[in-house]
């Protein structure tokens, strides 16, 4: 059931144990919106925990409060009167979904959650969960201190592209800057988000020399496969690497996360992801989603191609001839731009 901001406040202020938990593949607006609404019901007296099942990428590892988060142990329960999820539908939280039986309130901003069967407050017009964290907060007249100020500042700026993206609205800006006043500093934020390790800069050299265009150029794709996979810390801003190229359209990574198990990440120019992500099981952004395949790493492979081939064709983005062209060109022997 879709419900108003004021009644995810009130239902909120009638919980007293609270289980929070967003996403597996945490990006800056799971872990920043998990971590500030921690902050926020600590102070209203609440009994709060983090659960997260699944790494959290170093990177992150100096937002208040991250040392925090646990993943959840295979025989452990979590007594809770609430389970509240952020950014995403329950069905992608992995096992924090059987630490508890407690009602769900869902918050989220990705235009595929419907809410079904929960209650759910969704604003696909917000950039960010933590966009709508920072208005929950004032409906809750809570203070937000200066650590709370940092993970929403870190969710916004990381889910717009530190406001690049098409998702940036000028609400955006007003809630930014008003944490801004509260004392961030963006330009630290933004360095901490973009470091990268020696290790990390040579996985990145070895994940784009798998990168791949198809459909004369207008699609193109980076593969990290089970070897590869088990020298990747984090994905985070892989897929960015090739949306730039001028040529393409859409850009999707695909990274094996166990047998039979597969993640792929979605983004775009234009068309629209979401729907190609929705159909696959997944969800998310017009022009960011992703999905889960049950398939092997080959297979997935295939599927994610055609998916995409598919829904540009029908679309219009792709012409009948650059459809039919299903050549699989490296970047090296790519001649479009000539």
């Amino acid at each position: 059931m879709i419900i108003t901001l004021q009644a995810a406040a009130a239902k909120l202020r009638a919980a007293d144990k609270i289980l929070v938990t967003s996403h597996i593949n945490p990006d800056g607006d799971a872990i920043g919106s998990a971590l500030a609404m921690l902050q926020i019901l600590r102070e209203m007296g609440k009994t709060v925990q983090v659960y997260i099942d699944d790494k959290i990428p170093q990177n992150f590892s100096v937002m208040p409060f991250e040392e925090e988060i646990r993943r959840p142990r295979e025989d452990e329960t979590f007594d809770a009167d609430l389970l509240v999820v952020l950014d995403t539908a329950p069905d992608r939280i992995g096992e924090v979904g059987r630490l508890t039986d407690a009602p769900i309130l869902n918050i989220d901003h990705h235009v595929t959650n419907k809410g079904d069967n929960l209650d759910l407050y969704v604003d696909a017009d917000a950039a960010a969960t933590c966009e709508i964290i920072f208005r929950l907060a004032h409906e809750l007249g809570a203070e937000i201190t200066m650590n709370i100020a940092v993970c929403l500042y870190t969710g916004i700026a990381t889910d717009t592209g530190f406001f690049n993206y098409s998702n940036t609205k000028a609400g955006t800006f007003r809630a930014a800057a008003e944490l801004v006043e509260l004392g961030v500093e963006p330009n630290l934020i933004s360095e901490q988000m973009e470091k990268r390790t020696v290790h990390d800069v040579k996985v990145m050299t070895a994940a784009l020399q798998t990168a791949r265009l198809f459909y004369g150029g207008k699609v193109a794709g980076m593969f990290i496969d089970e070897e590869l996979s088990r020298r990747v810390d984090t994905t985070e801003g892989l897929v960015d690497l090739i949306r730039v190229i001028d040529s393409v359209d859409v850009a999707f990574l695909l990274t094996f996360k166990e047998e039979n198990v597969c993640r792929v990440s979605m983004r775009s120019k234009g068309v629209e992801v979401s729907d190609i992500a929705r159909r696959l099981g997944g969800g998310g952004h017009i022009r960011a989603a992703g999905c889960t395949l049950n398939k092997s790493f080959d297979e997935s492979r295939r599927i994610i191609i055609r998916a995409i081939g598919e829904f540009m064709i029908e679309r219009g983005y792709l012409r009948p001839v650059e459809y039919e062209d299903r050549a699989e060109i490296s970047l090296a022997d790519f001649n479009g731009d000539e």
